[in-house]
């Protein structure tokens, strides 16, 4: 070898030395903090399987979790980014609830420069959400949702129609539906009926643009996943993330939440509805004190409630299919309970009906054990902080992790987690049980400001469903559920989910 050859190759392996270093000192941070967890990689941390495309985020959190079981916090590495697991039900609470003050951020911070509708509700830092929060939970109380109950019943009359229809095309042999696509669609026509008060014709309308955009806004693909991935190095996500984002999105949205806050200012319509709070804050910006409060910002929180009210609720009516369809003793009970209370109701739904379907309820609520739409919560640090019972300390602005998914299918908490058993919410055991150990909207003051929406909602469209049809399994139904893995923090189905619907 030639000596300047001899010269490049000695500088190469001291860079790669230099590197190696550098991310070994990197990775003994949980180490030094007296947290343990599994050993990482060098520049790839304990996620190498999900940036190979072989699992997924929570995949790796499920894997850690098990792993150090008797651990109550869990150090694991993304990358070089150290995040703390918390394991222990009574450190969760802490973090969610009694220390809420130091834990009131989530995980990534908005830059509206890139993601213009990222400066919503649920991505706001502590001190932005806050007023914000206030603001808009009157819109989601119990008063607000029996005043806008009607709207959501007039949809679920819609969907019995749609259903009916598509029932009778196929005679007795009954329909084979895709439930993620119809419940889509209903949900869709809820969310635009009690937000937007613009009627959707989701179910009706196979061309609906709110439906095509709803798709589009929880479509996985590569650039979902790139995207993602690229918010873990803000500094590439700054020059690279304004080319893989849907901008067809940002405009519909902006147009119809400025066609929907002008309209109502200038013919003075009040719905009592979302709409409603942002015209007020169009009007009194004041009354938030934000920086920054401009249309965009006004978009954005319609933007997410939109969203997320349709997406989460659409998944959690089509896993309660899908899982009553396998269960059809179970389907029976819970159609015998609606059918007997609708009938002391003169067959009507109403508000204080549906409190009355307790087996509904638990139907509901193990869907959500089983199946939770949100797969990990995330919280970030707002100043240093150490463990209550533990040496283990964090910095201002560590990221902390609550792995729903994980303990919601722990044996040891849940037993025969795989069982769809909607007594686990019917027993005393429920009662007993640490409520942490069972989170699908989450706790504390950054709880799903729309958990009682959600519910309503959903609970409607079963009912309709239930009352009206049996739901089975056919040729067509796959017989394992997979889990999208591109999906980063929500339950998706990688699959559609097919079942076959006959008329009672």
């Amino acid at each position: 070898m030639s000596w300047p050859l001899f010269e490049a190759a000695g500088l190469l392996a001291a860079i790669l030395f230099l590197l190696y270093y550098y991310s070994t000192s990197l990775l003994q941070y949980w180490e030094k903090r007296g947290a343990k967890g599994p050993k990482p990689i060098p520049f790839l941390g304990n996620f190498k399987d999900m940036f190979l495309g072989k699992s997924s985020f929570n995949d790796c959190i499920i894997k850690a979790y098990y792993e150090f079981k008797d651990e109550p916090l869990i150090g694991v590495f993304s990358g070089h980014i150290p995040i703390l697991i918390v394991r222990d039900p009574d450190l969760m609470k802490d973090v969610l609830i009694k220390d809420f003050s130091k834990f009131a951020d989530r995980m990534t911070k908005p830059n509206e420069e890139i993601e213009p509708f990222s400066l919503h509700l649920f991505r706001l830092d502590g001190k932005r959400w806050k007023p914000l929060r206030t603001r808009f939970s009157p819109v989601f109380s119990s008063g607000k949702l029996k005043e806008m109950f009607y709207l959501i019943l007039e949809c679920g009359n819609h969907f019995e129609k749609y259903l009916d229809t598509m029932v009778s095309k196929e005679g007795n042999k009954g329909a084979i539906i895709d439930c993620r696509d119809i419940s889509a669609k209903f949900t869709t026509d809820v969310i635009g009926s009690c937000a937007f008060g613009i009627e959707m014709n989701a179910l009706a309308a196979e061309d609906s643009e709110f439906r095509e955009m709803g798709k589009r806004v929880f479509q996985t693909s590569w650039k979902t996943v790139l995207r993602d991935r690229l918010r873990e190095y803000p500094f590439l996500f700054k020059i690279f993330a304004r080319f893989i984002l849907d901008y067809e999105i940002v405009d519909f949205f902006t147009r119809i939440t400025k066609e929907s806050i002008d309209y109502r200012i200038k013919h003075n319509v009040h719905r009592h509805d979302f709409i409603d709070v942002l015209v007020d804050l169009k009007q009194n910006p004041g009354k938030i004190e934000l920086e920054d409060f401009n249309d965009l910002f006004l978009t954005a929180q319609a933007f997410v409630f939109f969203a997320a009210g349709f997406e989460t609720s659409s998944v959690t009516i089509t896993n309660a299919l899908y899982e009553l369809a396998l269960n059809p003793s179970i389907q029976e009970k819970v159609r015998t309970e609606i059918q007997n209370v609708l009938k002391r109701n003169n067959g009507e739904i109403t508000y204080d009906s549906i409190k009355e379907m307790k087996y509904l309820d638990a139907v509901f609520q193990e869907t959500l054990r089983k199946y939770p739409v949100v797969l990990w919560l995330s919280r970030k640090a707002t100043t240093n902080y150490t463990f209550s019972g533990t040496k283990v300390n964090i910095e201002k602005g560590q990221l902390v992790i609550l792995p729903v998914f994980a303990i919601q299918r722990d044996p040891d908490i849940f037993p025969d987690p795989e069982v769809f058993d909607p007594n686990r919410f019917t027993d005393e055991s429920a009662k007993t049980r640490h409520p942490m150990l069972f989170l699908p909207f989450g706790d504390g003051p950054r709880n799903c400001i729309g958990a009682r929406f959600a519910k309503i909602q959903s609970k409607i469209a079963m009912i309709k469903f239930l009352s009206n049809f049996k739901v089975d399994v056919c040729e067509q139904t796959v017989k394992t559920y997979e889990i999208e893995k591109k999906s980063l923090l929500l339950l998706q189905p990688s699959h559609e989910v097919n079942l076959r619907i006959t008329k009672i």
